[in-house]
Parts: structure tokens; sequence; C-alpha cells
């Protein structure tokens, strides 16, 4: 078993290619979208925003094969996206519009596609991505499980179970851990003893910490880890020490103020704005015609027809 941890300071970040900024700033305003859609009222049920984690579903994007199985959370769009790169698909789901990638009766959190499974039950995804794993390894196609779980996972026995499993089977699992420190309003502070990486620790699992928020030395990190778990066939857990910025679902945040307006100062796409300013503000003008333009396209539509 083997842990890493970046303990770097979040400062400095490399330029990224234009593809890579605008799937940043695409899952961006989609997100920012959706919260304006709900406020006036087009949309039914919930939405749960990745806004400030974007950039890590973009680093692992390339790190993924196409036959790879990724199972995602409530706080999936960007995970989606990074996958599919279907705005037009998702967005019309998520207002039951024709068009819809299941047919308007997935919403928001319930998305299946082509190696691609979501749901809005914590922790639900663990033991289903265990037995998928299994299935990958006996295939010898060096094929991997991803699963995208937070923090507050972290209190469901279905995780420990799962990682119990994969040690014990030498499972090709990669446990993505996206801790934004706040479990719905209850931070993370108050709900977790221990860590994370002790955790993994307890079953023999590869454990790698990471809080950059750089695309470029993300995937350099994590590159040869996932080389070698299709290699290998082992699990590993990736931490990745994140941050909300958004509520947990529309508008029900309770943080403190200066909590919010800190983490917006260090928000990535803050910072890749000073960083870059010609650049962003090229490829921002981009997705954001590009939104706008779906959004408008989007509500154009009528209902989406749903099997029977």
């Amino acid at each position: 078993m083997t842990a890493t941890v970046d303990r770097a300071p979040r400062v400095g970040l490399s330029r990224l290619t234009d593809p890579d900024l605008a799937l940043l700033l695409l899952i961006r305003r989609f997100e920012e979208a959706l919260l304006d859609l709900f406020s006036q009222g087009l949309i039914s049920g919930t939405v749960h925003c990745c806004l400030g984690q974007e950039y890590i579903p973009v680093a692992l994007s390339a790190l993924w094969r196409a036959d790879d199985v990724i199972f995602s959370n409530h706080r999936g769009h960007g995970h989606y996206l990074a996958r599919f790169r279907d705005p037009d698909g998702l967005l019309a789901e998520v207002m039951g519009r024709d068009g819809a990638v299941c047919g308007g009766v997935g919403g928001s959190q319930h998305i299946h596609r082509d190696g691609y499974l979501s749901t809005g039950v914590q922790g639900e995804s663990m033991p289903v991505a265990a037995g998928v794993a299994l299935h990958l390894r006996g295939r010898g196609r060096g094929q991997l499980a991803v699963v995208f779980i937070g923090d507050g996972t972290w209190g469901e026995g279905a995780v420990y179970e799962t990682l119990n499993v994969a040690a014990l089977w030498h499972l090709p699992l990669l446990v993505v851990v996206e801790n934004n420190h706040i479990a719905q309003s209850t931070p993370r502070s108050s709900a977790m003893a221990g860590t994370i990486a002790g955790r993994a620790a307890a079953f023999g699992i590869a454990y790698h910490h990471l809080s950059t928020m750089d695309v470029n030395v993300i995937r350099d990190r994590l590159a040869p880890v996932v080389t070698a778990m299709r290699a290998t066939s082992a699990p590993v857990v990736v931490e990745f020490d994140t941050v909300r910025l958004g509520p947990h679902s529309k508008g029900d945040d309770t943080r403190d103020p200066v909590e919010l307006h800190r983490a917006r100062a260090n928000d990535w796409c803050a910072r890749y704005r000073e960083a870059f300013p010609e650049q962003f503000t090229d490829v921002d003008a981009r997705q954001r015609r590009a939104i706008a333009d779906l959004v408008h396209s989007v509500r154009s539509r009528g209902l989406a027809v749903r099997e029977r």
C-alpha cells in the first residue's frame, strides 16, 4: 500500500490548451444556466451543481478510456460533460425536453449512457462499481471502474464494505473523492473523525491526495497511477481537496459569508482569468454564447416523449 500527499500551496497555474479551458468553462456556464433556469421555475425537481469542482473531471477525462465505466453521483453534471461533451442532451434531460439523453425520466441526478451511470443516493454506486470492476478484471483489457464520491459519503457503510472487497479481490476500482469539506450543510469537521487516508490505509489500498487545481499537474501526477492500475488491477483512492462554491442544492447554503468569499477568491475560474486574461476572455465569450444558444434551443422544444 502506498500513500502520496500533495501539500503544495495553491499558487500558480499552468496554461491550458484551448480545448481544456473550453471544457472547464462549458461546465461552469452550464451549471450557472441551470441555477438561473431553476430560479425562473423552468426546471422541476432539483439540481446539485459542481461549481468550484469542475477541474477534477476535466483533468481525469484525459486519463480514462472510452471503455472504462464511470459512476457519478448527485453532483454529476461536470462528470457527464467531461465524459460526453454533450450539453444539449443533458440540458434537455434536466428540462424534460426533446433530445433528452434518458428521455426525460432521469432528470438531473439519474443518468445512464454508454458506460456511465449516476445516482442521487450516497454510496449506492460503490458496490455496483465493485461488481463492474470484477467483470472488467475478468476481461483482462485493462479497463477501470471509476466511482466519484464526496467526503459525506464516508458515512455510508457500503463504502467500507466495497473497499474491503476491492482490496481482497484486487479490483481495478478507482475511487475519486471530491472532498469539498461539507456534506449538504454539515462541515466535515463535525461529521468525520480521522482521515480518508487512514481509511484507505486500513484496507491496504493505495492512496493519493491532491490539493492543486492545475489540470496539467493533476494529469501528470495521476497518469502513472492510472497506468499502473490497468497493469496490476488494484484499487486506488484519490482524494481531491476541493471546494463547493454554490449551495448544496439551489439556494440552501448556510455557510458563513466570509468563508464563501474566501472560497470564491481562490476559485480556479478567477485564477485562470487573472493568469491568462486574453485566452480566458476569448474562450469564455465563446462558451457563454454557446450556452445561451443552447438554453434558447432547448426551451423552445416540446416535452420529451417517454417510452411506456
